[in-house]
């Protein structure tokens, strides 16, 4: 039978941290929720066929473009992963309540933030 003896307390190792920014975000988005105008042509899209315009922004994000539609809250889903890898500040609360009151408009945005952030 043999007893370790424990003399230092194991620590965490802080250099291969995987996380990539604060749980918080460290930005804002790129352009405000109602600056559909700096877009026309997305904004008229956005307004006329949201389904469409939340298509593509399921595609540009690397998920199957019906998700949105297929899965419930999959909007939702979409702006909180538009956030994470942008590093943009947030909540999926805000998202919710954002995407129920201003859809197009988020819609919109979204699409805005992909093209910013050179998402293709």
């Amino acid at each position: 039978m043999s007893t370790t003896v424990v003399v230092q307390q194991p620590t965490g190792v802080q250099d291969n941290r995987l996380m990539v920014t604060d749980i918080l975000g460290h930005r804002q988005w790129s352009t405000g929720l109602f600056d559909c105008f700096s877009d026309i042509k997305m904004c008229l899209l956005g307004l006329c066929c949201t389904p469409c315009v939340l298509c593509h922004v399921a595609s540009r994000t690397g998920e199957c473009c019906c998700m949105p539609h297929c899965i419930l809250g999959g909007s939702v889903i979409l702006r909180s992963r538009i956030r994470t890898i942008g590093g943009i500040q947030g909540s999926a609360c805000n998202d919710c309540i954002v995407l129920s009151h201003c859809g197009p408009c988020a819609v919109c945005q979204m699409e805005r933030e992909l093209d910013n952030m050179g998402v293709p």
